[in-house]
Parts: C-alpha cells; sequence; structure tokens
C-alpha cells in the first residue's frame, strides 16, 4: 500500500475514533453566526472578523499540502512510560485517552508533501494531543523530519501548536529541546530553507527550541506565543502579562517576519518556495544606457536636489516595479523592526534574490527619510545571512542621508551594528550588487554598499558627510554647502573617475521622478548586467576579489592620475606653443634654406 493512501485511510480512521465535534454557533469574537459561513467551513476562520479557530493536524495538512500528495512517515512511533509517572491520572492512561480523542498516536505528525508542486517536508502539532507537549516521541518525531529534509535537500515546513515540554516526561522531555534545535541547525547548514508556522498558542519548549530557528517565521492572527503562557506568569511571578504575548507584539518587536491569515498561509508559503529555488540564467543585454564622460553636466549642488527630490522613487518604490512579487520580511529577532530599513525575498531576472535598501517613505515619519536605527541594520544582516545559506544574490538599494542619531541609536549601538553590517558584507559568499538610487550619505549608506558591484544612478550623490554638514564644520556657516558641494566630488560622474563606482545608471530626462517606471526599468537592466558577470563566480574568489576592490581605494585611482595627464598635457602644449614661437624667429623658415 503507498504512503499517500495510508494517510488517507489514517485521516479516515481518525474521523472515526474521535468523538463527534460540537461546532460553535457563532464567532467568539465578534458573535457572528457560523453557520452559513463558507470562510469558517473552509478555513475555520470567521468570515466577518477573522478569528481563527483552531485547526487539528489533519486540517492544517489538507489547507496546506496539494491534494493527495501527503505521505506520512514515521507514523509508528509511539510513547512510553519511562518515568511511571502519575498525578490524577496514570501517564500510560493519559496517552491512551489522547489517542482515542484524537486519532492520532501523538501530537506531531510528520511526512512529505507538495505545495503548489514544489516537494518539502511538512512537520504539524496537534494542540488536541496533551496540548501538543514535546516529549521524547514528538522530538524524535520532529528531529527526523529535519533529518530527512537535509538528506533530500527538501524545504522544512513546521506548523506549532502547543503547550511546552511534556512534564510526565521529566528531564527526557527537557532535552527534546536540545535535540530538535540542533537538527534545525543541522539543516540550516545544509542549506535547506526552513519555514515555521507559529499558531495558537505556541508556548515553551517548543517555542524556545525548533520553533524558533527558522529562516522565515510567520504567525497567525492573535494567536498566543511567548515562552511561559501566562497563567505559570501569574502563579509564578504574581502578575499577568499585558499584550506581550501576542503574534501582533512579535511582529512589533522584531521576533515574526509577517502575520498571516490563514486563508492566504499556503500562497504565502508557495511564493517563498519558488523565490528560494528560482535560478534562471541571466541575461546578458548587449545594449546599456551610457553616461557620457561629463556626465548630466549639472553643478554638484543641482544634483543634490535631485537626489532629494520628494517624489525621487524610493526602495519599495523601485521595487515593486523590478520585483513585484518581494515577500518582505521584518524583525532583527532581537529587539524591532526598523520600517527605515526594508527587505526580503524578491525575483531579479528569473532568479531568486535578497533585497535590501533604505527606505525614506514619502514624508512618512516612521520611516525617518531612511534614517536607520540600528535594528534596521541588525534586520539586513540576518537577511544576508539567509541569503548566504540559501545561496542567494544580495542586492541593496542605498538612498538614506545617514544613520538617525536620534533617541535609542547610541544606547542600542548603532556604531557597532554598522561596524558588523560592513564586515558581514566584506565576506559574504554570494554575489552583491549594491546601488546608490538617491543620497548616499556617510556610514549608514556605506554599510549597505560593500559590494562586488557598486552602481551608482545619474542624479545620485555619495558622500562622507552632507554638504551642509561639510559647511557648518568647515565655514561655520551651513549656506555655503553649494560651494562645499562642488569640493567634496559627490556626483556619479566624479565617484566613477575615483573607482569607487563601477558603473552610473541613466536616468529619465530631467531625473528619476520625471518617469519612475522607465527609471525602474533603467535600473533592472543595470542590475541584470553586474548580476551576470559575477553570478557564476566561486564564493572564495568572490570574497577575494571584494577585499582587493576596496582595499585598492585611496591608493591611487583613476582619477588622480587624470590630473596628472591634464596637467602633463597642458604643460606639454604650453611647451609646443613657445617652441613654435621661437621657430618664428630662426634665420631659417625652412629646413636648409637660407633666409635672404
Amino acid at each position: 500500500m503507498g504512503m499517500s493512501s495510508m494517510s488517507e485511510e489514517r485521516a479516515e480512521s481518525n474521523r472515526a475514533n474521535q468523538p463527534e465535534v460540537v461546532e460553535p454557533s457563532t464567532c467568539p469574537q465578534c458573535g457572528a453566526g457560523l453557520a452559513a459561513d463558507l470562510v469558517y467551513e473552509r478555513y475555520r476562520v470567521c468570515g466577518s472578523c477573522g478569528h481563527h479557530f483552531p485547526l487539528s493536524a489533519d486540517e492544517r495538512i489538507r489547507l496546506l499540502a496539494d491534494p493527495g500528495t501527503f505521505e506520512e512517515f514515521n507514523r509508528h512511533l509511539v510513547s512510553v512510560d519511562p518515568l511511571v509517572f502519575s498525578d490524577r491520572l496514570p501517564y500510560r492512561k493519559r496517552i491512551l485517552q489522547a489517542r482515542e480523542q484524537t486519532g492520532l498516536r501523538e501530537a506531531a505528525v510528520t511526512g512529505t508533501a507538495r505545495i503548489r508542486g514544489r516537494e518539502v517536508v511538512l512537520a504539524v502539532l496537534d494542540f488536541r494531543f496533551l496540548g501538543g507537549s514535546m516529549g521524547s516521541v514528538v522530538g524524535e518525531k520532529i528531529t527526523l523530519a529535519f533529518e530527512r529534509a537535509a538528506e533530500r535537500r527538501l524545504p522544512i515546513i513546521t506548523v506549532s501548536a502547543s503547550g511546552g515540554a511534556r512534564m510526565q516526561e521529566g528531564i527526557l522531555s527537557l532535552v527534546q529541546m536540545a535535540k530538535t534545535t540542533a537538527a534545525a541547525k543541522r539543516a540550516h547548514d545544509s542549506n535547506v530553507p526552513y519555514i515555521s508556522v507559529l499558531t495558537h498558542p505556541t508556548t515553551g519548549g517548543i517555542y524556545a527550541s525548533f520553533a524558533n530557528q527558522g529562516d522565515i517565521i510567520f504567525a497567525e492572527p492573535g494567536a498566543l506565543i511567548g515562552f511561559a503562557g501566562p497563567r505559570v506568569i501569574k502563579e509564578t511571578a504574581g502578575q499577568s502579562p499585558s499584550g506581550s504575548h501576542s503574534a501582533e507584539f512579535l511582529l512589533s518587536h522584531g521576533f515574526v517576519d509577517q502575520i498571516v491569515d490563514r486563508r492566504r498561509l499556503r500562497d504565502a508559503i508557495a511564493m517563498i518556495l519558488r523565490l528560494v529555488g528560482a535560478r534562471a540564467p541571466l541575461p546578458v543585454k548587449a545594449e546599456e544606457q551610457t553616461i557620457g564622460p561629463n556626465g548630466n553636466g549639472r553643478r554638484a549642488w543641482d544634483v543634490v536636489q535631485l537626489a532629494r527630490h520628494p517624489n525621487r522613487p524610493t526602495t519599495l518604490d523601485y521595487i515593486r516595479r523590478i520585483s513585484p512579487q518581494f515577500v518582505e520580511l521584518h524583525g532583527d529577532r532581537l529587539y524591532g523592526d526598523d520600517p527605515a530599513i526594508v527587505g526580503g525575498l524578491g525575483e531579479i531576472a528569473g532568479r531568486g534574490a535578497i533585497l535590501i535598501g533604505h527606505e525614506r517613505g514619502h514624508g512618512d515619519p516612521v520611516r525617518r527619510n531612511g534614517q536607520g536605527l540600528p535594528e534596521g541594520y541588525r534586520k539586513a544582516m540576518r537577511l544576508m545571512q539567509l541569503a548566504a545559506r540559501l545561496k542567494l544574490p544580495v542586492i541593496t538599494l542605498v538612498d538614506t542621508p545617514g544613520v538617525y542619531l536620534g533617541e535609542g541609536a547610541e544606547e542600542r549601538g548603532i556604531a557597532m551594528a554598522l561596524s558588523e553590517c560592513l564586515a558581514m558584507m566584506s565576506v559574504l559568499p554570494v554575489p552583491t550588487v549594491a546601488v546608490i538610487t538617491g543620497e548616499g550619505g556617510s556610514g549608514g549608506a556605506l554599510s549597505l554598499a560593500l559590494a562586488d558591484r557598486v552602481l551608482m544612478m545619474e542624479n545620485a550623490i555619495y558622500s562622507v558627510i552632507s554638504p551642509e554638514g561639510a559647511a557648518a564644520i568647515l565655514f561655520r556657516d551651513a549656506t555655503r554647502a553649494p560651494e562645499v558641494a562642488e569640493s567634496l566630488k559627490i556626483r556619479a560622474v566624479d565617484l566613477k573617475r575615483l573607482e569607487v563606482v563601477d558603473r552610473i545608471i541613466a536616468e529619465p530626462e530631467g531625473g528619476a521622478h520625471r518617469d519612475p517606471d522607465y527609471a525602474a526599468a533603467l535600473l533592472l537592466d543595470a542590475i541584470v548586467r553586474a548580476l551576470a558577470e559575477v553570478v557564476d563566480t566561486p564564493p572564495d574568489k568572490l570574497v577575494r576579489e571584494r577585499y582587493r576592490k576596496f582595499r585598492r581605494m585611496g591608493q591611487t585611482n583613476t582619477y588622480i592620475r587624470e590630473l596628472v595627464s591634464q596637467e602633463v598635457s597642458e604643460f606639454s602644449a604650453a611647451v609646443s606653443r613657445t617652441l613654435t614661437s621661437l621657430r618664428g624667429r630662426l634665420p631659417f623658415s625652412h629646413e636648409g634654406e637660407e633666409e635672404p
């Protein structure tokens, strides 16, 4: 008998063995009737308010997997009673009751399946079985699932619903945290994508082990998630948590990537799987929009105004045009999520990539004009690490006047974050392309621009300090910024001569804000061309050549050579004019012929 039919047979057996479930007639959150609610019937979600009801493991698998593709493995593993534990009931009796009530042998169901045609390993916890708690068998099944994923190089998806470690198995239950986390780490090291889905409730040993190891962590709306449950906190600490155990709280504090409604969870997972698996060859286009040797001819201060134009496309404006399937990921998994720096999974010319950039937000105050906080740069580093694990190129779009210098920046280590980001970019074993799209200011810009190829848009600027800041320091007069801007050499054409940028990207006449669609098309062409130059380079060579590239900067460069060459040419011309003048005064006007 095939595994698929075994799975279907088990589902039928489960339904036969389970007691009749009394369906709720109204939503406990909004009071809406559920009898004729088609959304509730299919997803167990209230069609009126979106309240998510609990699901069994079988229901979860039905909603995620392509029909008929789930093949369960390790179903034969069952719990014993290693401690001969007894409270109100002996542990053995609790296990038997749970089996009768759920039709399951244990709280975890594992197997392979397809999601939108892509093969994956699935591990789903069922809260109905002893609160989804993790004992020795659950830990073993989860560990075997990670090992199967690593062995077969398959993405793994876990769906958690658990009250934590299983007390009735004592320390043997606790050590499953170590075992499952180690297995998840080994899968990471095998470059296996791991998506963790947190549902209501996810607490204790499950949350503090493998469930938090996901490359990407999704949570269902309104889910209770945390290490210690509210009842435990109240009993042990003498106080109830206030809002800290919700999926929404975790998103705002940087611990989950997205809150995903159950109705679109399958498609969200399928999109991630498609992007991380996209490996189309990059086309190399013959024609390239080029900038003349004198650039656009604008004075530096005029370029500053274009780089800062309020309608100039931002990072998200560009990403939505060059990678429409972009999946934004949130949080640094440490403190918070910084809206001034955005990032996630996208696709460039049929190839999956990690896209990161400063987001000015067209005046949105939460974006702080693209001025990043430490958690923004730590989010960027987390995404770079994900790119390294999944062997995806990194594209960064730089557009910031500098880091945010207000409250929280120094306290949370802005200098350390910039330093770590620079260090990480210097050794990333995947192709990197950085584009200065608007204003590239100081270390906040450079920390996302240490790349194999550094491109710069025609009307962008890139500088150690803003012209106003330099004028205030040098002359104690910020109104002299236009004058200082010329001296700083901040235009793309100047930086190309200095060999700080590799290529200049043309813009629509009058600036990128005049035609954002065309500007994005030019940007995409330049990124594809730059990626094509480095995408097949071995990792060791990439890192070595990236180091050499930045090692050379500030030694000798084209700009200095051009200045010397120009002075030599001018001197040679002056000497030639002098000699010509002297020849006109000599007694011989023609060679070998004496003047009369």
